[in-house]
């Protein structure tokens, strides 16, 4: 169609169409609470990425796999030499997940570029929708594995050596389901990536606010921290004169809640895992492993958190204690003229908008560092993702993708 005159703003999407979508794909690896189990590099997996590309391909788009087997369905534009407009997320999930984290980001994709096919509308770069391999990294460690072999995080060769619990690699396993792709993995230019998601948190769902407009993700600092005491029998031994290390660890605990709450509002302090030893009902624990997980909108912050946790360790009197940086992941801006054409398309469709950050990480975070990057969020009910009950209110949902189709839109022209 002519483009010249093209309203954008009357463009919207389908937002049963994406539903439905969400749904058929749900059905595949679909678990009896209502949720998915549908691991990276599963066979499972492999329906699931037939299923979208075939929906691609319907839209007489191009589908190409790289050697990690991340997807890439290309719309073409009328510069088609230009760089492309990419949207994006992931369709693995956790062993316990829900309908919407990751797979939101790639059906938003396929809706917008369906919404274009439908009003014959053509751009003036193409758009591109990538499914990035094994984000969740429940099988296969390190997490957000496609895009960061995609952004050089890390090599390939140390991606496709990754075994899982049985022993399985990653290359094995992209060739058993038949996406080992012979691209090479990065190094095009990308024009801008958007990712949609759910939040996973309770933020805008508290606001009662549909869009959140992602500044950024926060970084992270995990640390493994053993503490040594000494076990004796709970009976005779005085209060005065133990070293009890779970002790120890209770007083750490409170620091790291403590050193959280210091750095509000973005900061987060964590301690996921306790084993203690000998884990008897009479004995006084003698050594506690644990773990600390750190997390901040900025670097000069998380730094400021990790000589906190340090400190408060070392004050910590009648027990050893090795503390150990396991992860660091630096906080990721996103790009702020792409987050203002976001905020610009909310305005303009009457949407309700607020700046918010990534608590976690997501395939954004690693595309940030080489194309202009931004996330747009939806709320999830009662915050709650990573859980089989994990939903979210269609109407959200066609808000983000809507957004999502003027942004990229307007990035790539008519």
């Amino acid at each position: 169609m002519d483009t010249s005159t093209l309203d954008t703003l009357s463009l919207r999407v389908n937002g049963a169409r994406l539903w439905e979508s969400l749904m058929t794909l749900a059905r595949i690896g679909a678990t009896d609470k209502g949720g998915v189990r549908r691991l990276a590099l599963t066979d499972l997996d492999r329906q699931g990425r037939d299923l979208v590309a075939g929906w691609a391909r319907e839209l007489g788009c191009s589908v190409r796999v790289d050697a990690i087997g991340n997807m890439f369905m290309r719309r073409a534009g009328r510069r088609d030499d230009l760089p492309p407009v990419m949207a994006g997320s992931h369709i693995d999930t956790q062993p316990t997940g829900g309908k919407f984290d990751g797979n939101y980001g790639v059906l938003a994709g396929i809706e917008v570029l369906r919404t274009l096919h439908d009003h014959g509308v053509r751009t003036e770069a193409p758009l591109e929708v990538a499914v990035w391999t094994n984000e969740e990294g429940s099988r296969f460690v390190p997490v957000m594995m496609g895009s960061g072999v995609y952004a050089g995080a890390f090599t390939l060769e140390h991606a496709l050596d990754a075994v899982d619990r049985d022993g399985v690699s990653v290359r094995s396993a992209l060739r058993e389901i038949g996406y080992a792709g012979a691209d090479a993995v990065g190094g095009q230019p990308v024009a801008a990536y958007f990712e949609a998601h759910i939040e996973q948190g309770p933020v805008l769902e508290a606001a009662d606010v549909v869009i959140g407009l992602v500044q950024g993700a926060l970084g992270q600092r995990w640390y493994d921290l053993t503490i040594t005491g000494m076990e004796a029998h709970a009976g005779p031994t005085p209060m005065a004169l133990r070293q009890d290390a779970l002790l120890a660890a209770a007083d750490v605990i409170k620091l790291v809640n403590r050193i959280a709450l210091e750095h509000a509002p973005h900061a987060r302090g964590t301690v996921g895992c306790l084993d203690t030893y000998p884990n008897s009902r009479n004995v006084i624990p003698g050594r506690v492993g644990m773990t600390v997980d750190l997390r901040a909108a900025d670097d000069a912050t998380l730094d400021r958190m990790a000589t906190a946790l340090r400190d408060g360790i070392a004050a910590i009197r009648g027990v050893a204690m090795d503390l150990r940086e396991v992860v660091y992941f630096p906080p990721q801006a996103f790009e702020p003229s792409l987050i203002a054409k976001l905020a610009e398309g909310a305005r303009a469709l009457g949407l309700s908008a607020m700046d918010v950050v990534s608590g976690a990480g997501h395939d954004a975070v690693y595309l940030a560092r080489v194309a202009p990057t931004a996330m747009i969020f939806v709320p999830c009910k009662d915050g709650i993702s990573h859980n089989e009950i994990e939903d979210a209110k269609p109407e959200h949902l066609e808000a983000g993708c809507n957004v999502l189709l003027q942004a990229m839109v307007s990035r790539a022209g008519v």
